[in-house]
């Protein structure tokens, strides 16, 4: 029995397939069109959200980096470009996204630096403590068992690492809200229909943002599956926030 409601959140409401496998399947649908739409549905503005985010990390300078629900590994390559450091792991359970993300990194020369997997978030194959720092951008909000994908998170953290995620959330501002609700429900779900011919998958995107346990909700959960010194940003009126929490030291 799920937790949280966004847990059962699904793209497809008649299909007899788990969450896990139905966003697999609708992200293999969509791999083809996700970059430019996450440009034009955003005007842009998520290369400077990824950009805020994996700034977040500057100061600690990990060396080893796990990229959770990597994608088309633009916060991969991005990390790489402003961290410089030794490996990059990214996982995703889209084989589709994934393919497109190792030709991104084959022709910027990086497949020495940056690796992608297709793995589970919640059954990350990786030992306990490996790596310095994770990052996940937009990408908690799809898990089937959001404790679980973060216990696994929490687990495969060194101590004393980081973990940093990007999600989007829903504006307070009231005039910036309702615009927002018809930019979500209407607009997005249109757009994602004539560009992709599935409706369905940004029909999901607004349904799981409004289920997801946002904001201050969020941050308890955090610390419920073990992480400290949480945190929060929001940024663009609200619709996104970054959080952060680490591993304690020892």
């Amino acid at each position: 029995m799920s937790k949280y409601s966004h847990d059962t959140v699904v793209p497809y409401q008649d299909s007899a397939q788990s969450k896990k496998e139905q966003v697999a399947g609708m992200f293999d649908q969509i791999a083809f069109r996700y970059d430019l739409l996450n440009r034009f549905l955003s005007g842009g503005i998520d290369i400077f959200w990824r950009k805020r985010a994996i700034r977040e990390l500057k100061q600690l300078q990990p060396e080893i980096i796990l990229d959770v629900a990597t994608g088309t590994a633009d916060v991969a390559i991005m990390s790489w470009k402003y961290l410089r450091p030794k490996k990059i792991i990214g996982i995703d359970i889209s084989e589709g996204m994934l393919r497109l993300g190792r030709e991104k990194i084959a022709k910027l020369l990086l497949s020495n630096y940056i690796e992608l997997k297709q793995g589970d978030s919640e059954a990350i194959s990786f030992p306990d403590d490996t790596f310095d720092a994770i990052t996940v951008a937009f990408g908690v909000r799809n898990f089937q068992n959001l404790e679980q994908g973060l216990r696994e998170m929490y687990r495969v953290l060194r101590p004393g690492g980081k973990l940093v995620i990007l999600e989007f959330s829903k504006p307070k501002q009231l005039v910036f809200k309702g615009l927002y609700n018809v930019y979500m429900k209407i607009i997005c779900p249109g757009i994602g229909r004539w560009l992709t011919k599935n409706r369905e998958a940004y029909q999901y995107l607004h349904n799981s943002v409004k289920a997801f346990p946002e904001g201050e909700t969020f941050l308890p959960i955090l610390q419920q599956v073990g992480f400290s010194e949480t945190s929060l940003k929001r940024l663009s009126l609200g619709i996104c926030t970054i959080y952060c929490g680490r591993k304690k030291p020892g």
